[in-house]
């Protein structure tokens, strides 16, 4: 057995057609000193169950249960319980490749980084599942090199957060780094990038490979799948606190920080469009903040030049004429829904 323990970190919240196979993705790591700290975060459908008889199979499994208080809480819960030398975190929907701790794990100390992440690949059957695991072992056993690159801190900020890897799964992080940082809690959407950002003061050193170890499952109840609530405006303000430490360490990213915060605002408007009339008719108050957000960082020269095909002029469109672009969204919006619907019935038809 391995000398130093990893501490993986599953946040779980009505998990129970997940969780079982995450956890066993995780029981059949080529690495084998693992402690897997599972939190049940208020489910209220069978997941209670399904933790108590992983505990019975794994003995390596703990399980905690606290009343719904969200994944950045969970989280917090089980880093200050967590015994490893290293942490790492799973989504209950989603699973690890074999061999993927291994090798982030190798990495991590080949590189005397203090943190180690990998690429992740989609998927939603068992059949894509399994050639995502095929992939992720074939180069490594191979003897194959994967692509990788090192950073100290500004680059990782620059070259790897702001490029889009601003998720805290399918990283291995020294437990050093949680000495002082925590994830803040209150945030649903856009926390995990935040946390990224506040360890950017004590990260000395970060490696990303092109491994891709991690399976993400596209998951149609996913909280980025789901319709718009309130809390989907945690995206923008976990921008705008990202801002304000990043220009802290070089005011000359704010027009990229700007971007940011455009494409936060517009995915926003874009879930509240696609909503039924009346439920877009309540969200009026959080469309006007969305408006007056836009145009706070459309007054930052240079943030076009960091924006998707296609956001200018959707965000011109929304922040001048914003009842034209909602109503004209909502209906391409509800036209594809209709042809997905169709699709999907046509499929099942010739399948039975």
């Amino acid at each position: 057995m391995r000398e130093e323990l990893i501490s993986v970190i599953v946040p779980v919240h009505n998990g129970q057609a997940y969780l079982k196979n995450c956890i066993e993705s995780i029981e059949a790591q080529s690495y084998d000193n693992l402690e897997i700290l599972v939190v049940n975060d208020g489910s209220t459908d069978q997941t209670a169950a399904v933790c108590e008889n992983l505990k019975k199979v794994y003995g390596n499994v703990q399980v905690f249960t606290l009343e719904d208080v969200g994944v950045s809480v969970a989280r917090n819960y089980a880093v200050e319980r967590a015994r490893g030398d290293y942490i790492t975190f799973v989504d209950a929907d989603d699973r690890l490749c074999p061999g993927a701790l291994d090798y982030l794990h190798a990495r991590i100390t080949a590189t005397g980084s203090d943190l180690a992440g990998c690429r992740f690949a989609v998927w939603g059957t068992e059949d894509e599942w399994e050639k995502i695991c095929a992939a992720g072992e074939a180069g490594p056993a191979a003897g194959m090199a994967v692509e990788e690159s090192c950073f100290d801190s500004y680059h990782y900020l620059r070259d790897s957060i702001l490029q889009d890897n601003c998720r805290c799964w399918s990283k291995l992080y020294r437990k050093n780094l949680f000495e002082k940082v925590r994830f803040r809690e209150g945030l649903t959407v856009g926390e995990d990038m935040l946390f990224l950002v506040d360890l950017l003061p004590f990260l000395g050193r970060a490696v990303e490979t092109a491994y891709p170890g991690y399976g993400y499952y596209q998951n149609p109840a996913g909280v980025m799948q789901r319709p718009f609530t309130p809390a989907y405006m945690d995206q923008i303000r976990s921008w705008e606190l990202a801002q304000e430490q990043i220009l802290r360490v070089d005011v000359g990213l704010k027009s990229r920080t700007a971007a940011k915060i455009i494409i936060a605002v517009m995915l926003t408007v874009g879930k509240i469009a696609a909503s039924p009339p009346k439920e877009r008719r309540e969200a009026k108050t959080y469309l006007a903040r969305c408006r007056t957000l836009l145009g706070e960082q459309m007054q930052v020269k240079g943030n076009t030049g960091y924006l998707p095909d296609g956001y200018r002029l959707k965000m011109q469109w929304f922040y001048f004429l914003p009842g034209m672009y909602v109503r004209c969204y909502g209906i391409l919006q509800a036209v594809k829904q209709r042809r997905r619907r169709k699709v999907e019935k046509f499929r099942s038809r010739t399948s039975a």
